[in-house]
């Protein structure tokens, strides 16, 4: 029989107390700073933790995984990005931390709470999970390269709104799967890990917006951005219903490059991004970004950047 989502969180719960929770300052790289590595199975890609009703503080750390942290019942306070930010996390909300970003939980202890963490693995990110989320540029600055501006350290604070039930429906899918493992237990939270992480992505995108309704021009930009290859300007104008010769002029006219020059700078925008912060093979990326042939793919950065991919990411760490 399976587990009630009430006797899933309780035995998540009692495990949580099982894990090793050893601070590393050895790991750390910051002076006064520690550090947690993967505390999970060597083949796990992700885990499930359930922290309940029990008073703790940790010391502000960093650690070497990325991590979901949702309020599943009431409040919890967190430091967020350095030992001085305080933050409230509300019910039906949750925190989202990079490898390397600041955090400490702090619940408040005036009532029960329940938080659920939802860990993944650096380098399973990277090769299982990314190469489904790279298409869009959204949801790459998100996983790779942090927005200051609406960040703090790498990490997120995000309410859901109208989405609320279904990342819940999600995580209970999670908590219920993990709290009684199976075989396959890994290849069924993949996918759910991966659902989660792109409603994550879109309400962060919705949360981003402005209230001025976008330009037309804006639109296309989002559109290109968005596609997992190519697309020629015959099917961004079938997509917006206007004549190809119209888009061309209007995307010349307000952003001075003609729509090829643009679609050639996202995908190679991606690309540098891609190598520079994971461990995927320039032949991994080209085909992460939809060209049929490494050679396609070597041509067209050296028509960007003037050079090779290797020689451009080596030149940019020497300065």
């Amino acid at each position: 029989m399976a587990l009630s989502i009430d006797e899933a969180i309780e035995i998540l719960a009692e495990r949580f107390a099982t894990y090793d929770w050893t601070y590393r300052p050895e790991d750390a790289g910051v002076p006064g700073e520690t550090y947690f590595r993967w505390f999970g199975e060597p083949d796990e890609m992700v885990m499930v933790l359930v922290l309940k009703d029990v008073p703790i503080h940790e010391h502000f750390h960093r650690h070497g995984f990325f991590f979901y942290n949702f309020a599943y019942q009431n409040d919890y306070e967190a430091l967020s990005g350095s030992p001085d930010d305080l933050i409230t996390i509300h019910e039906g909300e949750c925190y989202v931390g990079q490898p390397h970003t600041g955090y400490a939980l702090r619940p408040t202890g005036e009532h029960p709470y329940t938080v659920v963490g939802v860990l993944i693995q650096r380098e399973a990110f990277v090769h299982e999970f990314l190469p489904t989320l790279a298409y869009d540029d959204h949801m790459l600055r998100f996983f790779l390269e942090p927005e200051t501006d609406r960040l703090s350290d790498e990490a997120i604070h995000l309410c859901f709104g109208e989405d609320d039930s279904r990342v819940r429906a999600l995580l209970d899918q999670m908590i219920i799967e993990y709290a009684d493992p199976k075989p396959d237990t890994q290849a069924i939270l993949k996918p759910m890990a991966l659902a989660l992480m792109m409603q994550v992505a879109r309400s962060f995108r919705a949360s981003g917006g402005s209230d001025e309704e976008p330009t037309l021009s804006a639109k296309i930009l989002a559109y290109v951005a968005e596609q997992p290859d190519a697309p020629s300007l015959a099917q961004a104008a079938r997509h917006f219903s206007y004549h190809p010769n119209y888009l061309s002029t209007l995307i010349r006219k307000e952003t001075g490059r003609t729509f090829t020059e643009l679609v050639a700078e996202h995908r190679m925008e991606r690309a540098v991004a891609l190598l520079r912060e994971t461990s995927l093979s320039i032949e991994e990326v080209a085909q992460m970004l939809g060209y049929r042939n490494s050679s396609n793919f070597y041509r067209a950065f050296r028509a960007r950047y003037g050079m090779a991919p290797r020689a451009y990411l080596e030149g940019r760490s020497a300065n």
